[in-house]
Parts: structure tokens; C-alpha cells; sequence
């Protein structure tokens, strides 16, 4: 008989995209659906990368190098050093979005049943991306009730064995928009250096820290040069989420030619992406200056509104467009499918990820739902007033 793999069968499913039916009846329905749900922002991608789209002057479309075209990763190399981030172009391998860097991080430093630690609740994908590359995830937990913060040094020494291979964080964080200090990094740093470990930081985020925060990147770490893997991607700081390029960013020449292999492998990045891409490195600070101002009243907008709410709970985050709100009821899952399947307040209703999906740990996040501010402020005060009038009238409410 016909079977699929084991590896397809362990691939989960995305906590993230597991509603969309319930959300296309609800549309065919007649109702509108605010999708806080996914990180989709609304904000308009720099002309600068549309005009190099449109003006494209080729005859060919053809493959560029497997490691990214020479002068979009001598551009890539100029920016981070512009943000304090001292890398060369050969220290950059372009990918197909910052998930391929990923992958391709964890099969160039991990062999089948190596283990990786994640402080959860995480990007779901990294789940998926472990099942690939025939990997474990081993969770650490954060807790809703200090914000998310780093885990307590001991509590991941205690989840080292002599099959872990790596940390993986994300800074700043999706789901939870939470900022990691220097100082937590440097609490890091020593558990690396110490326990010989690689440290990935999927940095994507960068650009959006609010309240005057600052991120300090892995890359900055004194001493663990040859640990340390960054993955960064266009897709949020451009709002270029269809455009699939990422990058993976290392000073360890191994696991740079490791990587290129398997870029060899799939042939090349998109080329087109990549024209847009390094035409974005031209993107005016104001336009970040904007999108920052424009997330900070959407972030408040939405945790105020959330914290208003009786029984409800949201830590107000200092990064990124996300963040996770505990509600007083029986299952967010429960939750979020009611919502769209017998739920609307003026013809309207909303769809959140339940955060669950985020965590590692069965059991974890049953109550609480990631939440994506990338709406309009007009839309995401509609949706606030949306599940404010739901939780008076669910049934499952505890």
C-alpha cells in the first residue's frame, strides 16, 4: 500500500493558517473578517523596490549565483554595517526568505536527532523547519506573566544534553513582541561559549522596537564569532512578504560553504526578489521612521483596548507586531473557531491564531491567542469592540 513519510506525517500543521476555512465561510457568509491572525502588514512596500520591478532591463531572466547576486550582498554587507553590524559579503549567503536560511542553518550544524533549544512560545514554523531537517525541538518555557522574557539561565542549562546543538531565539520576538536586553544576550553568550553551542537569531524584526528601545544583535556578541548565525529576511522591514528573500549571515567559513552546497543545491534565490531587494536597501529612513510611529499607536490601540477587557490579559510588547493575550475562556482554539463560525457584531467578526500552535509544550497556551497589528487604527479599534462584545456572550467564558 501507498504511504506518505513519516517526516509528512510529523510536519505539523501552521497554527497560523489552520482557521482560513472557517474564515472563507464566514466571508461567503457576508461577513467581514478582521484578520488578526497573520503578520501581513498593510503598510505600502518602498516605491524604490516597485520602480525596480517595473523597470526591469533584462532579455533573460536568468539564475544568479547560488549564494545571491555579488552586488546585492555587497549592498546587504554596506546596511548591516550602517545598523552596527561589521560583516563582508562573504559572510552572507542570500536564501529563499529568511525560512530557507533557517533550514539551511539546521542541516549545515545539525546531524538526524541533534537537538535544538527554543525558548517558547515560538514562530510555529520552527517546527516545521526541525522536521525537515530531521531535528527536535527541545522547548524552554516563557511565561505570559513576566512578558516573555528570557527563561532563567538554569532552567536552559538544565535542558543541554550531549545531542544539542544549538539556541534558537528570535529577537524581537514573534508571537510575543518581546525585545531581549543586551544583558540577556550576554546570558546567552555564556551559555554557548560555555556548552560549545552554535546561537541562531532570527532578527527580522530589527527595525521595529518601540518606546525607545534599541535591539543589539547576536552578530555584536564578543567572543563567539564562529557561534553565531543570523537569519534575516526583506519580508517584514520592507513589507515585501511576497518577495522571498532572506538571508544567512555567519563568520564561520564551515558552515558558510556548508550552506552554499545546499544553495547550490536548489540552483539559486529568485532573481527578480532580489532585484527588488537590493533596490530596497535604498529605502529613505523616514519611511521606517513612519512605519514605526504608525505601529506604535496601532500596539497601543490594540494591548490598551485588550487590557480593558475583563479577564483579559496582553503584556505590552516592545518589538515586532505581535503579541499574545490571554482570555478568561475555555480554549482560545474553541475561541477563535467560534468566533468565525457563529460569531459577528455589526456584520464583522475576528480571526487570531491560537497560541498553542506556538508552544512546544502540550498544554501550554490554551488561552491564549497570538494577535497580528497589522491593520488600519480605524480596523483594529472595530476589532477590539469585536471581541469585547464576543467574550459577553461565549459560552465557553470562564
Amino acid at each position: 500500500m501507498l504511504t506518505i513519510s513519516n517526516k509528512a506525517i510529523q510536519m505539523p500543521e501552521s497554527p497560523i493558517r489552520k482557521l482560513v476555512p472557517f474564515s472563507e465561510k464566514a466571508k461567503r457568509d457576508g461577513k467581514s473578517v478582521y484578520h488578526l491572525n497573520i503578520g501581513q502588514p498593510d503598510i505600502e512596500t518602498p516605491e524604490v523596490a516597485l520602480n525596480a520591478i517595473k523597470n526591469i532591463d533584462r532579455k533573460v531572466i536568468e539564475y544568479s549565483h547560488s549564494a545571491g547576486f555579488q552586488s546585492y550582498r555587497d549592498n546587504l554587507a554596506k546596511y548591516y554595517k550602517s545598523v552596527g553590524i561589521d560583516v563582508d559579503s562573504k559572510d552572507i549567503i542570500i536564501t529563499t526568505g529568511g525560512s530557507e536560511a533557517l533550514t539551511f542553518g539546521f542541516m549545515a550544524t545539525c546531524d538526524p536527532d541533534d537537538e535544538v533549544i527554543i525558548p517558547e512560545p515560538f514562530y510555529a514554523n520552527y517546527n516545521g523547519f526541525a522536521v525537515a531537517a530531521g531535528i527536535n525541538v527541545v522547548p524552554v518555557t516563557a511565561t505570559i506573566e513576566n512578558g516573555f522574557a528570557l527563561p532563567p539561565v538554569e532552567e536552559i542549562e538544565k535542558k543541554i544534553t550531549s545531542k544539542t546543538k544549538a539556541i534558537v531565539i528570535c529577537n524581537p520576538g514573534n508571537p510575543t513582541g518581546y525585545l531581549y536586553s543586551q544583558e540577556e544576550l550576554e546570558q546567552l553568550r555564556d551559555i554557548v561559549k560555555k556548552h560549545d553551542l552554535f546561537l541562531f537569531a532570527d532578527e527580522v524584526y530589527r527595525e521595529f522596537c518601540y518606546d525607545g528601545a534599541t535591539p543589539f544583535s547576536v552578530m555584536n556578541l564578543e567572543g563567539i564569532d564562529q557561534n553565531v548565525i543570523l537569519i534575516d529576511s526583506v519580508s517584514k522591514r520592507y513589507s515585501m512578504c511576497g518577495a522571498r528573500i532572506g538571508a544567512i549571515i555567519s563568520k564561520n567559513e564551515s558552515v558558510m560553504s556548508a550552506v552554499l552546497k545546499f544553495g547550490q543545491a536548489r540552483l539559486s534565490p529568485p532573481t527578480i526578489d532580489q532585484i527588488a531587494a537590493e533596490a530596497a536597501l535604498k529605502t529613505p529612513q523616514s519611511y521606517f521612521d513612519n512605519v514605526v510611529t504608525e505601529y506604535v499607536e496601532r500596539r497601543n490601540i490594540m494591548v490598551e483596548g485588550l487590557n480593558n477587557i475583563p479577564g483579559v490579559f496582553c503584556p505590552k510588547p516592545s518589538g515586532a507586531f505581535y503579541c499574545v493575550a490571554k482570555f478568561p475562556v475555555d480554549s482560545a482554539e474553541r475561541f477563535c473557531q467560534w468566533l468565525l463560525e457563529e460569531f459577528e457584531y455589526e456584520g464583522a467578526t475576528v480571526m487570531m491564531a491560537p497560541a498553542s500552535g506556538f508552544y512546544s509544550t502540550k498544554g501550554l497556551g490554551l488561552q491564549e491567542a497570538r494577535i497580528a497589528y497589522v491593520l488600519n487604527q480605524n480596523a483594529l479599534k472595530k476589532a477590539v469592540k469585536c471581541i469585547k462584545e464576543a467574550l459577553k456572550v461565549y459560552p465557553g467564558r470562564v
